[in-house]
C-alpha cells in the first residue's frame, strides 16, 4: 500500500468513480456532450504512424506553446500533465512535505484529500460559507502550506468571490492553487491574480470544454519558477503523441468551436435551471457545465433514473446542502429525457 494512503482512502477513490455502467445518456461526467472539435479530430485521424512508433515530446513542447498563445502567457509558465489531476497531484507532491498541510473547500473535488494522504501531507477541509463561496477567514486560520481553491467549484456548481480569493492570496503564506477545470463556462477567471502573487497557480483542462477527457490532458499556469518545480515532480512523457496532436488543434484551429458549444452548454443550462423549477426542484446558481440539484434521497433517484437509462451523479449528505444530483449540460434533446425523467419521479 502506497505510505501514507490508508484503506479508508482506496475506498474514497473507488466510490470517487461514477458508475460507469452503460446508460443511453449519461450526464454523469461533465464532459463535453457535443464531441470534439472537428479539427482536433482530423489531427487523430491524420496521425503519422511514426508519432505512435516513437516516444513524444519529453514535456509537450508544442501542448505549451499553445497553451501559452490561448492565455497569453510565455511557454515558461506553462507545465502540462496527464489530465489536471496529474497536474494536481504533482503541484502537491512539489511544494508540500510530509506532515504540511493542505486546505480544501467542502465540498469540492473530491480527489484533493486523497491526493495529500498520497504524498504523505496532511489535509483540513474549510467548509462553504452559507452563499456557497470560499471561506476566507478559514484558510487564513488554517495556515496550511498548500491552499487548494476550485471555482467554478465541483461539485456545486458557483464561482468564488474574486474579493474573497485576493483575500486569501493576500493573507496567505503558502502555495495557492485555483483549479479552473470550468473556467470556459464562467464570466470570469483567476488568470490576473498570477501578477498578484508568484504563489497562485492555476490549474486547467481539455477533458471539459474542449472535449478531450479519454485523451487525458491539463495543464497549470504560474510564476516560471513554480511551474518548474512542478515539472520535475510531474517526470516525462505524460502526455502521448496523438494527444499532444489533439491538444495543440484543439488550442488553435479548434477554439472557435469551443467557444461556440461553450454558449450552447450555458444556454442550457439556464434553460435547465428554469425547467427545473417547473417541476419543484431548485438547482444551485453555476458558472459551470453542469447543475447540482438539491434532492431527498440522491442514491434512490439516481436509481430510479438508471432504470430510465439516464445516468447522473449522486452525492449524499454534502455540508449545508444534504443529497443532490449533478446533471451535465449537453443538447436539449439530452435534457429533456432528462426532465421527462425527474419529472416522472416529482409525481
Amino acid at each position: 500500500m502506497t505510505p501514507g494512503l490508508t484503506r479508508e482512502s482506496y475506498r474514497a477513490i473507488s466510490l470517487y468513480a461514477p458508475n460507469r455502467a452503460p446508460a443511453k445518456i449519461d450526464l454523469s461526467d461533465n464532459t463535453n456532450l457535443w464531441g470534439i472539435p472537428p479539427e482536433a479530430m482530423r489531427a487523430i485521424s491524420d496521425t503519422a504512424l511514426c508519432t505512435v512508433t516513437r516516444y513524444p515530446s519529453l514535456y509537450a513542447d508544442g501542448v505549451k506553446e499553445a497553451v501559452a498563445d490561448y492565455l497569453h502567457v510565455s511557454p515558461e509558465m506553462v507545465v502540462t500533465g496527464c489530465g489536471s489531476d496529474d497536474v494536481l497531484d504533482s503541484a502537491i507532491r512539489a511544494f508540500g512535505e510530509p506532515g504540511d498541510l493542505v486546505a480544501y473547500p467542502d465540498p469540492s473535488f473530491a480527489m484533493i484529500p486523497i491526493f495529500a494522504k498520497m504524498n504523505g501531507l496532511r489535509e483540513i477541509s474549510v467548509p462553504l460559507t452559507a452563499s456557497g463561496d470560499a471561506d476566507a477567514a478559514g484558510y487564513i486560520s488554517a495556515r496550511a502550506r498548500i491552499n487548494y481553491l476550485c471555482t467554478p467549484n465541483n461539485p456545486t456548481g458557483t464561482s468564488f468571490l474574486s474579493a474573497t480569493i485576493e483575500q486569501i492570496v493576500e493573507n496567505t503564506e503558502g502555495v495557492i492553487i485555483i483549479d479552473e477545470a470550468y473556467a470556459e463556462f464562467a464570466a470570469q477567471n483567476c488568470l490576473q491574480l498570477l501578477k498578484l502573487s508568484p504563489r497562485v497557480v492555476i490549474t486547467r483542462t481539455l477533458s471539459k470544454a474542449f472535449g478531450l477527457a479519454g485523451l487525458r490532458i491539463g495543464y497549470a499556469v504560474g510564476d516560471p519558477l513554480m511551474v518548474a518545480e512542478i515539472e520535475k515532480s510531474r517526470g516525462p512523457y505524460k502526455i502521448s503523441g496523438v494527444a499532444q496532436r489533439a491538444a495543440v488543434a484543439a488550442l488553435t484551429d479548434g477554439v472557435s468551436w469551443v467557444d461556440e458549444h461553450v454558449r450552447m452548454t450555458v444556454a442550457n443550462r439556464e434553460r435547465l435551471a428554469v425547467c427545473l423549477r417547473s417541476i419543484g426542484l431548485e438547482s444551485l446558481p453555476s458558472d459551470s457545465n453542469f447543475l447540482l440539484v438539491p434532492v431527498t434521497d440522491a442514491n434512490g433517484w439516481d436509481r430510479q433514473l438508471r432504470n430510465m437509462g439516464i445516468a447522473v451523479r449522486p452525492f449524499t449528505s454534502l455540508p449545508r446542502i444534504g443529497d443532490a444530483l449533478r446533471i451535465s449540460i449537453g443538447p436539449w434533446s439530452m435534457m429533456e429525457r432528462c426532465l421527462e425523467a425527474l419529472r416522472e419521479i416529482c409525481k
